[in-house]
């Protein structure tokens, strides 16, 4: 798995998610129990993860649709 982007807008994250299914791309979204921990501030960014397979088709959905990667690449 590779990290394709990070951000602490659940919106981002949602419309990404949405956008990588509606191409087949399987993602996951990691650091979402860190919520919990933080009490729902928003200071810890989560971040989605493709396969590194997929990586480069991915990458390529975000940036046409001018999704920010945050510190992913």
């Amino acid at each position: 798995m590779k990290e394709l982007l990070r951000s602490t807008d659940p919106t981002v994250l949602a419309f990404a998610s949405a956008l990588l299914e509606g191409e087949d791309i399987d993602c996951f979204q990691m650091d979402v129990n860190m919520s919990i921990l933080e009490g729902g501030i928003g200071i810890f960014p989560r971040r989605l993860m493709v396969r590194a397979a997929d990586y480069d088709l991915a990458l390529r959905a975000m940036r046409d649709n001018d999704i920010p990667l945050g510190q992913a690449t």
